[in-house]
């Protein structure tokens, strides 16, 4: 019996910001068309390339850019906090229905302790946390924060990401590197120190741990609670976090540069190897060469500590393209992380570098993405494949149709034919049940299902014997 080569699997995804209307909406000030017109535009580009994710910034700063009764609309949405889009839509919403057309997974990304961002300019709405509940928030050099050592706090993020993964079809949840705020400095130009002596009274001094490794445990256990809550709603939801790419310096020794351990109060090797994250994108976004943060020394690094066989997707500076750095450099560094066992793909910051006449998307289409790559799939949720297709093909050998079989839905379809001895394939969404064939009818068909977990079907194929 025929069967197709297995496919390639790679995590390729983008961010997408919303904060400062650095990616989208370009301006607060668009019309709801054009906002539109450049959601769809970005996303046309993702699937054009080939890329299978967008990460869609949500909550910049304790507000939303989707419906909801919990936090106020967001000022990059509509140039006024609190003020919804008119006429009215849910650019989450939006979003995630075009992403799954084009056959993308759509990750909610959420900022899950800053409050207001320096950027910000409207008034606060009354409906905001910092009006609402004033108690959780400290105000911090230029920016306002929720006090991670508050346990409220982490009630009330939890609660807002939950109702996200309750209400709407998202593939995951995403958090960067933002947790205990990078150092502001006060007009002395002196670091100050996060305000957070209440807390520390109350919860922390009669803990046990020291200030630091109180303020670590508050992350560590706000993180295992994140993952715990999302695979109980929906188990299929991966848990992604990109935390700032250098764990400690001198991990491992030649490397220097910034202690996020020390100063986010981010233990994030604790989070990989403990499991409480699906998918663990660190932030390399340094070239290859420089031996105080060169790219594969740190990828190599962070595949040791990934015990559990996690996905372990880094973030690439491809912003840099657009400035100091030529195209090659981030193509290496994904022929790098191809060639890194333990490595899964790559998430490009930011969705902008590949917008417009960008050399880099130009590239990577040339070089790198030629093929399409599934997402890989993930053992540790869920092994059980879905159920084998029905195919079908007409008489002229130029259109494929199918029928979905089992229980459970597809959320993609993998689609291979063969011409001659050469195989190539085609992602197709879910929704999908036909599709074109090449003008030169393919020796071979097969179809697989793909289920929300990246586990394959067995594939139904069509051959015909007179190739």
């Amino acid at each position: 019996m025929t069967r197709p080569p297995a496919p390639s699997r790679e995590y390729r995804a983008a961010w997408v910001a919303t904060v400062g209307n650095i990616d989208w909406p370009s301006s607060n000030r668009l019309s709801v068309a054009a906002q539109k017109a450049e959601l769809t535009a970005i996303l046309d580009r993702a699937a054009k390339l080939k890329l299978n994710a967008i990460i869609f910034q949500v909550r910049p700063g304790c507000d939303a850019l989707y419906a909801s009764t919990i936090e106020p609309w967001s000022e990059y949405l509509t140039g006024e906090m609190g003020k919804a889009p008119e006429p009215f839509y849910d650019p989450l919403a939006f979003a995630i229905d075009e992403a799954h057309k084009r056959g993308l997974e759509l990750h909610a990304w959420f900022n899950p302790y800053r409050a207001r961002h320096a950027s910000a300019q409207s008034p606060v709405s009354p409906n905001h946390v910092s009006k609402t509940r004033p108690s959780l928030v400290r105000e911090y050099g230029r920016y306002l924060w929720l006090d991670p050592g508050e346990k409220a706090v982490q009630d009330y993020s939890l609660s807002v990401v939950m109702d996200v993964v309750r209400r709407y079809d998202v593939d995951g949840v995403h958090f960067d590197d933002y947790f205990y705020p990078y150092k502001e400095r006060g007009r002395d130009g002196k670091e100050l120190d996060f305000p957070d002596d209440a807390s520390w009274e109350r919860y922390g001094k009669n803990s046990g741990f020291s200030r630091d490794d109180w303020r670590r445990e508050n992350v560590n256990r706000f993180i295992e609670r994140v993952y715990s809550s999302v695979k109980s709603a929906k188990p299929w939801v991966k848990f992604g976090v990109s935390p700032f790419g250098i764990w400690r310096p001198g991990n491992p020794p030649q490397i220097k540069g910034f202690d996020a351990y020390a100063s986010l109060y981010a233990d994030a090797r604790k989070w990989l190897e403990k499991g409480w994250v699906d998918y663990f994108a660190p932030q390399l976004y340094w070239a290859i060469e420089p031996p105080e943060q060169s790219y594969p020394v740190l990828l190599k690094w962070w595949a040791q500590q990934n015990a559990r066989h996690r996905h372990l997707v880094p973030g690439l500076n491809s912003t840099q393209t657009r400035r100091r750095w030529q195209p090659e450099e981030i193509l290496n560094q994904i022929r790098i992380t191809r060639k890194q066992p333990g490595a899964s793909g790559h998430i490009h910051w930011n969705m902008s570098s590949l917008l417009g006449a960008s050399r880099l998307a130009d590239a990577l289409a040339k070089e790198v993405y030629a093929q399409p790559a599934l997402i890989p799939a993930a053992p540790w949720l869920d092994q059980t494949p879905p159920g084998k297709p029905r195919l079908g093909i007409n008489s002229a050998a130029s259109r494929v149709s199918w029928e979905s079989s089992g229980s459970e839905p597809a959320a993609l379809w993998l689609l291979q034919t063969r011409d001659g001895s050469r195989w190539s394939a085609r992602v197709l969404p879910g929704s999908s049940r036909w599709a074109e064939l090449d003008p030169k009818a393919p020796s071979a068909v097969a179809l697989s299902a793909v289920d929300r977990y990246g586990n394959l079907s067995s594939p139904a194929v069509l051959e015909r014997r007179d190739k």
